[in-house]
């Protein structure tokens, strides 16, 4: 039997110093599953509260992202509290951060080329 992650489930979530949290994402964002991903990302930026000052999205392992993905990464970004600041990380070469460029949300959200760069925004 072969076992198939949850589109709908974030891969990972932590908790890190300096008010930071890092929210993996899963391997494909597209219209089937952006909306629950939507309720889970805000679920766990609600859970911080006030300790919350950085969140960062982690795309390095997404391989397909649509624009349904570049509006969920807007959403969540417009959902934030004032002073809470939202980056991403995603492949240089990647479907992810092309389709930002092209949807022009690289204006609003800070792309980094990896995690380590993100994190150390």
């Amino acid at each position: 039997m072969t076992f198939l992650p949850n589109p709908c489930e974030l891969r990972g979530l932590r908790d890190l110093p300096g008010c930071t949290t890092l929210l993996a994402l899963p391997p494909e964002i597209d219209l089937c599953n952006a909306a629950p991903l939507f309720d889970r990302v805000m679920t766990a930026v609600d859970a911080r509260g006030d300790r919350l000052r950085l969140l960062v999205l982690d795309l390095t392992a997404t391989h397909f992202m649509d624009t349904q993905g570049a509006r969920l990464v807007d959403d969540v970004r417009r959902r934030l509290r004032p002073g809470v600041r939202c980056v991403v990380a995603a492949d240089p070469e990647g479907v992810c951060r092309r389709v930002m460029e092209l949807t022009g949300l690289r204006r609003d959200v800070p792309v980094y080329d990896g995690l380590d760069e993100a994190l150390a925004s």
